[in-house]
């Protein structure tokens, strides 16, 4: 394979690597609990935006750090970028329907 190609990544991709991101404090993935608002593919840079489940969440560095790290690992990324917003606030509607059955928590 040729070094100088370059490898196409793509959004699905992208969430299929953050689904393996936990914060520690809940046994769900960080995208089942509705806190990746998005993602954007620039060539080889990877930029996510999300949210932590409240601003004072102590984890914030080390998810951060967990979804770089994995991010970086993939095939044709150079860079991750991870912001962290605080709009729109978390709520747990915000979490997908598995989590919150996982969880317990009705809509």
């Amino acid at each position: 394979m040729d070094d100088s190609a370059t490898i196409a990544i793509s959004e699905a991709d992208v969430y299929e690597v953050l689904r393996e991101c936990y914060d520690p404090e809940i046994p769900v993935n960080i995208v089942d609990l509705g806190l990746v608002y998005g993602v954007a593919l620039n060539g080889g840079v990877i930029n996510v935006t999300m949210t932590l489940t409240a601003p004072g969440c102590h984890m914030g560095a080390m998810i951060t750090q967990e979804i770089q790290d994995k991010l970086l690992g993939m095939p044709g990324c150079d860079d991750a970028i991870v912001e962290i917003v605080w709009d729109p606030p978390w709520t747990p509607h915000l979490m997908s329907e598995q989590a919150r059955k996982k969880l317990s928590i009705d809509d």
